[in-house]
């Protein structure tokens, strides 16, 4: 798999979401040794843990239970990945779009309600070329 810098290198990240961003950094650092990686704006960061990381989200105050949380998984075809699962009959919610983070990304919804973002790397891109911070 192609690497990024503004990604981390680990397949499955999930997404965690709480009502307060900076204050989930800290209590998950402080308290479960997550080193913080990238922080974006204030409604996102990334964490590692080891070979593994996590994402903190902002969560809307109008967010169902259910969207407490989501998964994000790093496929080496998005396009393949993505006419495959729609043709499967999934949710889909965003069709797939390249980002500035050096990503290609879209999002469905599986049969439990979870929501899942499946990812492309398709360029090496410096997280300060686009508005995140490093640590």
């Amino acid at each position: 798999m192609r690497a990024n810098r503004s990604m981390p290198s680990c397949t499955v990240i999930p997404e965690l979401a709480y009502p307060d961003v900076a204050a989930a950094v800290r209590w998950l650092a402080t308290v479960y040794g997550f080193t913080p990686r990238l922080r974006i704006g204030e409604h996102r960061a990334q964490l590692l843990f080891d070979d593994g990381a996590i994402v903190v989200t902002q969560r809307a105050a109008t967010a169902a239970p259910g969207e407490a949380h989501a998964l994000m998984v790093r496929v080496g075809d998005l396009d393949g990945h993505y006419a495959r699962t729609r043709a499967a009959g999934a949710a889909i919610l965003r069709e797939p779009a390249d980002y500035p983070y050096g990503e290609r990304q879209y999002t469905a919804r599986d049969i439990g309600g979870h929501v899942w973002t499946f990812s492309q790397t398709i360029a090496d891109v410096a997280p300060e070329d686009w508005g995140g911070s490093v640590g």
